[in-house]
């Protein structure tokens, strides 16, 4: 069997240029091989990414494999009840059950592997390699130094109109009330866009006994001392320690307050909205 080419589309505009980039330049070598393009189904994604992918589709000029679990149903929800897990050292649960080991099931020992890692994102890559040091990876993104702007600006060229999420704000068209979000104004935004997906964590949080928001104990401490109490009241107040390091060297430890959904503060943290850059014609579909 000759080795393939997997383009993994997440619905996402990064990795939408990737797989682009990845058959144009599979199609102009001299010895072009298999490539598919495959996508994992997940349901809790905006059901704008499924019209995201339709018109990609088109764009690439050949269709998406698409990929699901069927174990939980392709459902976050299911895992988490399922599996008494939602988010934790070791990552979110659902990455674990519904992307990663649904590739892994379906991949081939010698698959070139394309994602849509930006020249930003070099991390993501290195620790792939760390990971799973056998799998053979290709970035055309960081290959070409292109940004997350810059694949928007590419998309936009192409007549696509980008994901609801991304036109929301959202930095990553990610499971709307992704899990592996811990911070406050990315929660306090899904609060206000989707107030039953905030509800629905909240309650999981609670069966659980967990918590998805972190902020400094100190900072939480001064700036909320009423909610604080409250939580030390009730039996809420977990922290984690990391350690750190100031400018000099010194190392310290670093206390994190886990905050539940349920007590978070509507105005806690920060969300600056995601730059789209030039929105060309989509902007007057609205």
């Amino acid at each position: 069997m000759s080795q393939r080419i997997v383009c993994w589309f997440s619905c996402g505009a990064a990795s939408a240029v990737a797989t682009k980039l990845a058959i144009e330049s599979n199609k102009a070598s001299p010895a072009p091989k298999e490539l598919v393009v495959a996508s994992i189904f997940l349901k809790e994604e905006h059901p704008d990414s499924e019209r995201f992918k339709r018109e990609c589709s088109t764009w690439f000029g050949q269709s998406i494999v698409d990929l699901r679990n069927d174990k939980y149903n392709a459902s976050v929800d299911e895992v988490i009840d399922k599996t008494s897990y939602m988010s934790g050292v070791y990552g979110a649960r659902c990455t674990k059950e519904l992307k990663k080991q649904v590739r892994l099931d379906w991949q081939h020992d010698d698959d070139i592997h394309v994602f849509g890692m930006t020249v930003d994102e070099q991390s993501r890559i290195d620790g792939l390699i760390d990971t799973e040091p056998t799998l053979e990876l290709w970035a055309p993104l960081i290959d070409k130094g292109l940004t997350k702007k810059d694949c928007f600006e590419f998309i936009n060229r192409a007549g696509i109109e980008l994901p609801e999420m991304y036109k929301l704000g959202y930095y990553n068209n990610n499971c709307v009330g992704c899990l592996k979000a811990t911070g406050a104004g990315y929660w306090n935004k899904i609060r206000v866009d989707f107030p039953d997906v905030y509800a629905t964590r909240a309650e999981q949080e609670r069966r659980l006994g967990v918590a998805l928001v972190t902020m400094s104990k100190d900072k939480f401490k001064k700036q909320y001392p009423n909610v604080y109490e409250k939580m030390t009241l009730e039996g809420c107040d977990k922290t984690k320690t990391s350690v750190r390091k100031r400018k000099n060297g010194d190392k310290y430890d670093y206390i994190t307050q886990m905050i539940p959904l349920r007590y978070l503060p509507s105005d806690a943290g920060h969300h600056k909205d995601l730059d789209i850059g030039n929105c060309g014609f989509f902007c007057e579909s609205k």
